[in-house]
């Protein structure tokens, strides 16, 4: 039976615009997404399959092309649909970073940093650049590695510190198919880099590490440490 001969009630789209979006479950959202099923199945029928088949809406996001045309009524379009979400909310948490003082929260510093990092294929290191109010002045993905390492180098992150004329800085980088927990070369890498930005008088503000919906936060975990540089006065975690 097509979703329209639904009792209003029932019918995703009427349920979210009479009583909100977080109403819906995750099937249901994607189908108002989707719009149209395919033959023999309604847009929610096909939203249920897709999410049973990938697990989750972020692995469905993180799906290829090729993947997504294997269900009937998922071509070229609905891929492309699909790739828009994940990019629009990218680009509305980086806006709302520029905020003076957003990135004191540090939930909106994990949100944007699983929507970059997390679905990634390969090891990354990404950096946040912040002005004297943490409003955010630049982001970059500086590095990139295997599946299991990459090559960190702090004099690097630094440069683009004093290019972006940045008063702090927060790193992150993720653990494909890993947990989010740091390795004893991750702790190391965080001490250099603490050293190398403390020389120029720029703090580091915290090293993430993101794997699949998990993050970690060297800050919350006091494994931030600080730099040798820097006179007693100035000593403390952010």
């Amino acid at each position: 039976m097509p979703i329209t001969d639904w009792p209003a009630c029932e019918r995703p789209r009427e349920k979210l615009l009479q009583a909100g979006a977080a109403t819906l479950s995750d099937a249901e959202l994607l189908a108002v997404f989707l719009r149209v099923g395919a033959a023999g199945k309604t847009a929610l029928d096909l939203s249920r399959e897709l999410i049973g088949s990938f697990g989750s809406l972020t692995q469905l996001f993180a799906a290829d092309a090729q993947r997504l045309a294997a269900f009937k009524g998922m071509g070229d379009a609905k891929y492309a649909q699909l790739q828009v979400v994940p990019e629009l909310a990218r680009r509305a948490l980086a806006e709302s970073l520029r905020t003076p003082r957003t990135l004191g929260t540090s939930r909106a510093v994990r949100d944007y940093l699983r929507l970059t990092l997390a679905q990634l294929p390969y090891e990354a290191f990404y950096c946040l650049y912040l002005d004297t109010h943490h409003g955010l002045i630049a982001s970059a993905e500086l590095f990139r590695g295997s599946l299991r390492q990459a090559s960190i180098y702090p004099r690097e992150v630094a440069r683009e510190a004093l290019i972006h004329n940045a008063a702090s800085v927060i790193v992150a980088h993720n653990h494909p198919g890993g947990v989010a927990a740091p390795s004893r070369s991750d702790v190391t890498t965080t001490r250099r880099l603490v050293r190398a930005l403390g020389t120029l008088d720029i703090d580091l503000l915290d090293h993430y590490i993101v794997a699949g919906s998990e993050t970690y936060s060297f800050a919350e975990h006091d494994l931030l440490p600080c730099p040798d540089v820097m006179p007693e006065t100035r000593r403390h975690t952010p």
